[in-house]
């Protein structure tokens, strides 16, 4: 892969791990609050890690740069 971590919505990537582990605590494993956990104090570049570990598409969190 060949993004840039500046191209990348951390944000929202953050937000959509949070939602998924959550999801994950309640309908299958109380024991991934240590994952949500985890995500919640991330660094960015380990948000991305995290993200590419469970399948996530980064290519969906590209942010759109414009030039004028």
């Amino acid at each position: 892969m060949n993004m840039d971590i500046d191209d990348i919505d951390i944000d929202r990537l953050r937000r959509d791990l949070i939602d998924y582990y959550m999801a994950a605590m309640f309908n299958v494993s109380p024991i991934a609050i240590v994952d949500l956990t985890e995500v919640e104090y991330a660094s960015d570049e380990m948000i991305v890690r995290i993200a590419l570990r469970n399948g996530f598409d980064l290519s969906e969190y590209t942010i759109k740069h414009f030039r004028y």
